[in-house]
């Protein structure tokens, strides 16, 4: 049951929005997840907070699209709504909502954020405010059919132009062996901020940037950003389907996990699912870092950080109970139950070291280095800004992807819309 009929409204025109729970009121309410595995571990996570405590939560599924769900809260937190207390809010986000949100050193203690990794803290800090708590982080990975390229005599490619290679022969090979669904390589194609991110791993591997620079310079405009943005779209057709250009983390997952990709770029809860029964692929999974751009001193491997955090509404009616349901959901043995049941990985340096859960995840060890060093779009230097800022790159990514552009047309063109969007300064 919602507090209030805010929420429905709002979902006529924007998402559909789903409640678990009983018919009597609850104490608190929250959004966190939108579907499947993600969803089901936050419910979990929530049902065990309410036998520990006695109080009673109604958990909002709010638009699987980030983009979606951005605008969604957006309303809702700008009505100065009460419907939702506790909402799940992207690593680019602090900044955008930080306004609406409750400081949690004030709830919590000034210990709250021990523990955790530090720039994550940072990220959620505005202003001197913690107004939201690390959940889990993420980077981009590269999952791989182990089983295939060992049948071919390949190894795990190191570069993006490897990657195109082997799997333009692999899905040759298997088509030729009359597996006509094989696909070569599947991502995150579709015009929203999961675009913005494969892209940004894309330049940054290439040593084209991060479109705009932490001082402010916006750094889009370069060959090598041009270079990368062609290479991808040299997929489209080739070892890629057309499809997926509307492709969100779900639809590469579905034709990978179904059978039919050699490659696959997504983040690390992919691997449950993976290996889940039922799985095509179960047990014949490999995950290894994301390609570097190529030759040259400026190529390098790069993965786009992501994560998700937990705030309290300051509209909540209830803001100390909410604050102690965050507290509980990104603590230490949640976030480990999350990291084993679920491979989502876990904010607390500690439990990186703890053998269950390298058990459960081994990729969680082996890199290490690459969620720690994730790069991070550039939300924090754009701020209010970002919003637009994002929309316009992956705009331009997907005109490129989509063949309406070459990539040297579309930084240029991008340099100049930023540049207006930038005036004196962001």
């Amino acid at each position: 049951m919602l507090k209030t009929p805010l929420i429905t409204a709002l979902a006529l025109g924007t998402a559909t929005l789903a409640t678990t729970g009983q018919a009597q009121a609850a104490d608190l309410t929250i959004s966190c997840g939108a579907v499947g595995a993600e969803l089901t571990l936050c419910e979990e996570g929530v049902r065990a907070w309410e036998e520990a405590t006695g109080h009673r939560v109604d958990i909002v599924s709010t638009p699987n699209s980030s983009t979606e769900r951005l605008s969604l809260y957006q309303q809702i937190l700008s009505a100065n709504s009460r419907d939702i207390d506790v909402f799940q809010i992207d690593v680019i986000w602090p900044g955008l909502l930080a306004n609406h949100l409750l400081d949690l050193r004030e709830a919590l203690g000034e210990e709250a954020g021990e523990g955790h990794f530090p720039a994550i803290v940072e990220n959620n800090t505005v202003d001197g405010r913690l107004v939201a708590m690390p959940w889990f982080t993420d980077a981009g990975v590269l999952y791989y059919r182990k089983d295939l390229l060992e049948k071919y005599g390949f190894e795990a490619p190191a570069t993006w132009a490897e990657l195109t290679e082997i799997a333009r022969e692999i899905k040759a090979a298997e088509r030729e062996a009359d597996n006509e669904r094989m696909h070569g390589f599947v991502f995150q194609g579709r015009a929203y901020e999961g675009l913005t991110v494969n892209a940004l791993e894309w330049v940054a591997s290439h040593g084209g940037g991060s479109v705009v620079e932490p001082d402010g310079e916006i750094s889009i405009n370069n060959p090598r950003a041009a270079a990368a943005l062609d290479l991808a779209a040299s997929w489209i057709g080739d070892i890629a389907p057309s499809g997926v250009l509307n492709y969100t983390e779900e639809e590469a997952r579905g034709v990978f996990q179904g059978g039919n990709a050699v490659f696959m770029r997504n983040w690390p809860y992919a691997w449950s699912l993976a290996q889940s029964e039922g799985s095509e692929v179960r047990g014949k999974v490999g995950v290894t870092q994301l390609p570097a751009g190529g030759d040259g001193g400026e190529s390098r491997n790069a993965a786009g950080l992501g994560g998700w955090n937990l705030a309290v509404s300051r509209y909540s009616e209830d803001p100390e109970l909410a604050a102690d349901l965050v507290a509980f959901l990104t603590g230490h043995e949640e976030q480990k139950r999350r990291a084993i049941a679920g491979a989502y990985n876990p904010t607390l340096e500690a439990l990186y070291e703890d053998e269950e859960v390298l058990e459960a995840v081994p990729f969680f060890g082996e890199l290490y280095d690459t969620f720690v060093n994730a790069v991070a779009r550039p939300s924090a230097v754009t701020g209010d800004a970002y919003g637009r800022v994002s929309n316009a790159f992956f705009s331009a990514t997907h005109d490129v992807l989509s063949g309406s552009r070459s990539g040297e047309e579309a930084v240029a063109d991008l340099e100049r819309e930023l540049s207006r969007l930038k005036r004196r300064n962001w």
